[in-house]
């Protein structure tokens, strides 16, 4: 049967509908909320339609199942609280137009949480085992709330843990993310290798006091403290990192966040990403030291977060193979080798299996806001993408 663009096209916008922002395309489908229990529901019928057998684990991944051994296709369909239509949405719905058109038995998942709600791409995470679920239970998201008790809201869905070694492999379907293949005019990246990442959290605990009476020389301000390690942080990570470093401080908690008072207390969120491990470790002692050393200059407590993380992953070479053939067929002299700066669910299943990475161009390289785009054209010709090298996997007789 050969894949139907249409009806491709269509389930994407289908699913855009569950947590519609109201602003053009974006959508709020964080990980547990209704929205995304509601679109899970619809996709678990979608591929009961197609043939699969829709089964929920215990953390919510949502597999359509083949019968038998089976190529593993999907992503997530959780988003940022603000965030766009095809980030994670697209890899699934692609991944289910493959499982119903292929010759080939094709399983589709959308993974849980792969935004982060309680950490680094939780899902996939404890699937693959590099998170167990007794320590998953006890993260808490930003609001306090434990992972524990927003996996229950998926009630009685849920089943055991999918065995991994009825799949062959897997291939993720993605948008860029970023500006290269559209400043390029280009339209396929095959991904070579996913960056590693490092996430934790960071508190000052200095004194809170008033604003008005407190001289400014007595002051355990811990804003200040927070100011001043970034700019240190800044200016040490110079002579380390590389043009393809980055590193985000994006989420602060100031306590008690109010104008007439001297802030005591500064939680806040520190992430780095290099294709480099080692690059990652030394990094990490650097903003290590650098917090001690601001703590002590400026009278502050400092304690931190744990910490998350994932290794850099090559891709294997022959899904690679497979994917770079189908582009030549699809859109010759029109896409490249690249590198994936952003996390997805392909570095865990890689811990099981062998695993790919597929792009297709955002508009003006953004992401994770309503405006996220990418043309129609381009979906579908990934989609081609898609269908080609599934072919090309598929066992000669």
């Amino acid at each position: 049967m050969a894949i139907n663009e249409n009806r491709f096209v269509a389930d994407l916008h289908k699913l855009r509908e569950f947590g519609a922002s109201g602003v053009g395309k974006g959508v709020i489908r964080p990980a547990y909320s209704e929205a995304d229990i509601a679109a899970r529901t619809w996709l678990a019928n979608r591929m009961a339609d197609a043939g699969l057998t829709p089964h929920f684990d215990p953390v919510g991944n949502l597999f359509g199942l083949a019968d038998g051994p089976s190529l593993l296709m999907g992503s997530h369909s959780d988003s940022q609280p603000e965030g766009g239509w095809l980030d994670g949405a697209l890899g699934v719905i692609a991944a289910l137009e493959i499982a119903r058109s292929s010759d080939q038995p094709v399983s589709v998942v959308s993974f849980q949480d792969e935004e982060g709600r309680f950490g680094v791409t939780t899902g996939s995470a404890i699937w693959s085992g590099g998170l167990p679920l007794d320590q998953a239970d006890e993260l808490t998201d930003h609001t306090g709330i434990p992972f524990a008790t927003a996996r229950g809201a998926m009630g009685d869905l849920t089943e055991g843990f999918v065995d991994p070694t009825r799949f062959t492999g897997f291939i993720e379907m993605h948008i860029e993310q970023g500006p290269t293949l559209d400043t390029q005019k280009e339209q396929i990246g095959v991904v070579t290798d996913i960056v590693g990442i490092r996430d934790m959290v960071v508190q000052f605990e200095g004194q809170q006091n008033h604003a008005g009476t407190t001289p400014m020389h007595l002051r355990r301000d811990a804003f200040q403290a927070l100011s001043a390690f970034n700019t240190r942080l800044n200016d040490r990570f110079r002579n380390v990192v590389t043009p393809q470093t980055v590193w985000t401080i994006g989420h602060v908690d100031l306590h008690p966040n109010a104008s007439s008072i001297v802030p005591g207390r500064v939680r806040f969120s520190v992430q780095w990403r290099d294709g480099d491990a080692d690059r990652l470790a030394r990094m990490e002692e650097i903003i290590r030291v650098t917090a001690a050393e601001i703590a002590a200059e400026m009278g502050m407590g400092l304690s931190y977060g744990p910490m998350l993380g994932l290794e850099p992953v090559a891709m294997d070479p022959s899904l690679r193979a497979a994917l770079e053939h189908g582009a030549e067929q699809v859109a010759s002299g029109k896409w490249r080798r690249m590198p994936s700066g952003a996390l997805h669910d392909a570095t865990n299943v890689s811990r099981l299996m062998p695993v790919a990475m597929l792009f297709v161009p955002s508009i003006n390289g953004i992401s994770h806001d309503f405006a996220e785009d990418t043309a129609e054209s381009d979906l579908i010709a990934g989609l081609h993408v898609l269908d080609h090298a599934v072919q090309r996997l598929q066992p000669k007789p």
